[in-house]
């Protein structure tokens, strides 16, 4: 019974250091992933690919928590949000998480690759040096969020490379207005641990930004909305798509609501909210090729 208590731990211990149990960051993975297959395919994705992905998402998510604790293994144990993660409360060993990370980038790599081309495996291999990276940005670039930006969206040039075997220009738009996304949203974030992150050194764009975090959040809301927009009209979206957008902007006016007083509960509630941001232009996507017929099934 020993022996059974202290597997449960364990494993309790890597669901946790893999945030099984806290799904935003997965969603806020999935919903561009799911944006690029529908939009790549007219409407109507290959289930077989919205599986592969949907399960690629979870385990490259989970690798990525996985590298990031590694990264801040010595620096989560000062910030209060952090300091009870696994690694850094010592009840999961460095090695430990590195064998944990590379076998869940290995399982994201084996579920493609009955399927995959040279350029797909190719931006599969991208996409795994990205997630594994990221963390170590937060050391030099000011504004890291960037480049978790692009790590969240790879899923889209290769839900286009999946499906129309090449790279057309609104795959990188589509890239790009996930980057000022998840500057937007993850600037949100990093505003509950400034005080932390500027007594340990660590570079966020919420310290980058300063006084100007507020308006440089806006901006990015609205380079996203913006660039989504010619996307979905380039793609000949109509009225349920914009609507599905004009959501999500009155969505992000909230969030400017709960995060002006630039208070912790606040600004952590705005990020939590941006699932529902990805979600409704998800929906305005669908429901535009729905409105025509083109279902996807």
């Amino acid at each position: 019974m020993k022996n059974l208590a202290q597997i449960r731990e364990k494993l309790d211990n890597y669901e946790r250091l893999m945030r099984l149990d806290k799904p935003i960051g997965t969603l806020l993975l999935l919903w561009p992933t799911f944006w690029a297959l529908w939009l790549s395919s007219g409407g109507r994705p290959s289930w077989v690919w919205v599986w592969v992905f949907a399960l690629g998402t979870v385990l490259m998510r989970s690798a990525g928590c996985v590298i990031n604790d590694y990264a801040d293994r010595d620096f989560d144990p000062h910030v209060a949000r952090t300091r009870e993660r696994p690694l850094a409360a010592r009840r999961v060993s460095p090695r430990e998480a590195l064998l944990l990370a590379a076998g869940l980038t290995l399982a994201a790599l084996l579920l493609i690759l009955p399927l995959a081309t040279p350029l797909l495996l190719g931006l599969a291999v991208v996409a795994a040096f990205l997630a594994g990276s990221y963390p170590f940005t937060k050391r030099f670039f000011a504004i890291p969020q960037a480049y978790l930006g692009i790590a969240f969206g790879f899923g889209i040039p290769m839900a286009y490379a999946a499906q129309q075997g090449g790279l057309p220009t609104e795959a990188w738009l589509l890239l790009l207005a996930n980057v000022f996304w998840a500057v937007a949203y993850d600037t949100e974030y990093a505003m509950v641990d400034r005080p932390d992150d500027l007594k340990i050194g660590i570079k966020t764009s919420a310290i980058t930004f300063g006084r100007f975090d507020l308006l440089a959040v806006m901006f990015c809301y609205a380079a996203a909305f913006g660039l989504i927009a010619w996307v979905g009209m380039q793609a000949g979206l109509g009225w349920a798509f914009v609507g599905g957008l004009l959501v999500a902007a009155a969505l992000a006016v909230y969030h400017y609501t709960l995060i002006r007083e630039r208070q912790g509960p606040g600004c952590f509630k705005a990020f939590l909210h941006n699932n529902w941001v990805g979600a409704a232009i998800f929906a305005g996507i669908v429901l535009d090729y729905g409105r025509r017929g083109i279902l996807p099934f």
